[in-house]
């Protein structure tokens, strides 16, 4: 196992998707869309593929089945019913779809949720906790995420309003929304792979760094690139609950030890 730990595949592809992200705000329309869909396939990519070197083929499998299928399937229903998230509706630039939505998307999902399932099993030892913080971290990740992409005019609500201050066009029933699902999500993981091995913290590079990568370039992409501090704002404080602790070096939080 240990050799395989060390395999550079998830390293070069967190990479690559890296590389797409820093190039996205500095080009313009097909070439836009063509690098969003590319770095969260690559990071997408990158969690499936970790989870399967350091936990093994039955941990990759569900974080590609509880993560992508199950992440897939929540947006279908929300497409066609408006729950849990509010009636919306997606635009052009995404690629493939099925059922209307996207098939980006649930990788979108798997690309945060299992860097936010391992940082919170760094962050605290207690499995009810861990589920309650990683859910927190995926749900707080989407205070950045939706702005930018209704911006974009990736999708868009029917009904936007009412929203956080300061943020426009995303509205509060998608914050519920977020987070309910994000707790669903986690526990069934929790409940799929329950927690058998202890990896020694190097060899989770890859997912810690693509949170912190998150975390820190949305907070600066928002802010000196696409004009939306309040959402930057609303990002760091909601995010950073997962992120500051990891920055800080915290072995856990207090509260939430063992």
């Amino acid at each position: 196992m240990a050799t395989q730990l060390a395999h550079p595949f998830p390293v070069l592809l967190a990479g690559g998707g890296v590389i797409a992200q820093i190039f996205y705000p500095l080009v313009y329309d097909g070439t836009r869309d063509l690098l969003a869909v590319v770095s969260v396939v690559l990071f997408a990519a990158a969690a499936v593929l970790h989870a399967g070197l350091t936990r093994g083929a039955r941990t990759a499998v569900a974080a590609l089945l509880v993560f992508g299928v199950g992440g897939l399937a929540i947006e279908v229903l929300g497409l066609a019913t408006g729950f849990p998230f509010g009636r919306y509706q997606y635009g052009g630039g995404l690629g493939v779809r099925l059922f209307g939505v996207p098939l980006v998307v649930g990788l979108a999902w798997i690309m945060t949720a299992w860097p936010c399932w391992i940082a919170a099993g760094r962050l605290t030892g207690r499995r009810r906790n861990r589920v309650l913080l990683a859910a927190w971290g995926l749900a707080a990740w989407d205070l950045f995420l939706d702005p930018q992409m209704v911006q974009e005019g990736y999708w868009k609500w029917l009904h936007p309003t009412p929203g956080l201050p300061g943020v426009y066009g995303v509205p509060l029933t998608n914050q519920v929304g977020w987070l309910a699902v994000a707790l669903l999500l986690m526990s069934v993981f929790a409940w799929c792979c329950p927690d058998r091995d202890a990896v020694p913290p190097p060899l989770d590079l890859v997912p810690i760094g693509t949170l912190l990568w998150i975390y820190f370039s949305s907070l600066l992409g928002h802010v000196m690139f696409f004009g939306l501090p309040f959402a930057a704002i609303w990002g760091a404080l909601g995010m950073g609950v997962i992120a500051i602790p990891l920055v800080a070096g915290r072995d856990g939080l207090p509260g939430l030890r063992r």
